[in-house]
């Protein structure tokens, strides 16, 4: 499956801009081959102001100058591109995003509020790209909303998907150990998190739950039939500043050997790796077979942040095997998760559908 190729690039939106997945997307689609970034979209509080000036940067590396000087301008739908993405707060997503997805757009969303809704699909591009097909039967006329997951079930669904495909899939149980950046800008105080660790993230643990089981669904012409898949997770935060790290055991629908689940995952080279789409990690799955590994430290990175990291695999008493994976939940498990969901779509021709899209050019510095 070779890239698409285009001349022009389509003009893109970043709803919530100024905050920490906010600022990851303005990084990654700094030099995107496909999208131009066309607006940045935030509150009443920094509208009007240049991004610079709205901005309190905490990315390593400085905002790109092509948008530093861009005007931040009110979210808007009647000013809608046709790609959106959103890093938009749950508190004030919902609505917003289906204004957006009304107005034409095809809105790529990081936030909860539609990702278990039955006729949005909630996607890992690796796992399940033919559930983007979904789009078609939404009522939201030429637009439409596809969602990415919560930022630790990603890890977890990337590491599962080829040993259900290959071996079958019975239980789930998985304990994660959480970075403090999943919980945003401000996060939490430096009492709160330093000699400590933290057992409880408001919901998280039942997003694992059913996100997972929606991903490894099958695709209905109207929704998902859940995967007949028992999933029990347990949430931690740990001060870790990137990088969420999961022990998980499982129980397989046959008996296999270590070496095949290890050659499961070693030649997992689903669509986007086939498609070679320009997010896509070379590798969606690294084995680390370090004893002491992964770890966030030393592993997050892979592929540019985009790639899952397994390693420790061994025979559990309880089930049949454990293993640790870890994934980088500000890469991987938020803006670069969403920009692979609309490279997908978008190689799939989902994305602009309408001849009157793209209403908006990319803004100038003023």
């Amino acid at each position: 499956m070779p890239q698409i190729e285009s001349r022009t690039k389509l003009p893109v939106a970043i709803l919530g801009a100024t905050g920490s997945v906010g600022q990851r997307f303005v990084t990654m689609l700094a030099n995107h081959p496909w999208f131009e970034v066309a607006a940045l979209m935030a509150s009443e509080r920094s509208a009007g102001k240049t991004y610079r000036d709205a901005v309190r940067w905490v990315q390593t590396a400085p905002i790109p100058e092509a948008m530093a000087d861009m005007p931040v301008t009110r979210c808007e739908p009647s000013k809608t591109p046709p790609l959106v993405f959103s890093a938009l707060d749950s508190s004030v997503a919902g609505p917003l995003e289906t204004g957006f997805a009304r107005a034409g757009a095809c809105v790529v969303s990081n936030a909860k509020n539609h990702r278990m809704d039955p006729d949005v699909p909630l996607v890992v591009p690796e796992v399940n790209p033919d559930h983007v097909a979904l789009i078609e039967c939404q009522s939201f006329g030429a637009g439409s909303i596809l969602t990415n997951p919560n930022c630790s079930t990603i890890g977890l669904v990337l590491a599962l998907k080829p040993l259900a495909d290959a071996f079958g899939l019975e239980q789930v149980h998985v304990v994660t150990m959480q970075a403090v950046s999943g919980a945003g800008i401000p996060g939490l105080s430096s009492y709160e998190i330093l000699d400590n660790v933290i057992p409880f993230i408001s919901g998280e643990e039942e997003k694992m739950e059913s996100e997972t089981r929606k991903i490894l669904g099958s695709l209905r012409t109207d929704g998902i039939d859940p995967a007949p898949v028992t999933v029990s997770a347990q949430c931690n935060r740990v001060p870790v500043i990137d990088g969420h790290t999961e022990c998980v055991s499982v129980k397989l629908s046959r008996a296999v050997s270590a070496d095949e689940l290890l050659e499961a995952w070693r030649s997992f080279m689903p669509e986007p790796q086939q498609r070679a789409l320009p997010s896509a990690p070379q590798r969606p799955i690294h084995v680390i077979l370090d004893p002491a590994g992964p770890q966030p430290r030393l592993h997050r990175d892979l592929d540019g942040g985009m790639a899952t990291a397994v390693g420790r695999l061994r025979p559990c008493p309880l089930m049949d095997y454990k293993f640790v994976t870890l994934s980088h939940n500000t890469v991987r498990g938020a803006a670069g998760g969403a920009l692979l969901v609309a490279e997908l779509a978008h190689a799939r021709g989902l994305v602009v559908r309408t001849a009157d899209a793209g209403r908006i050019q990319p803004a100038l510095p003023r």
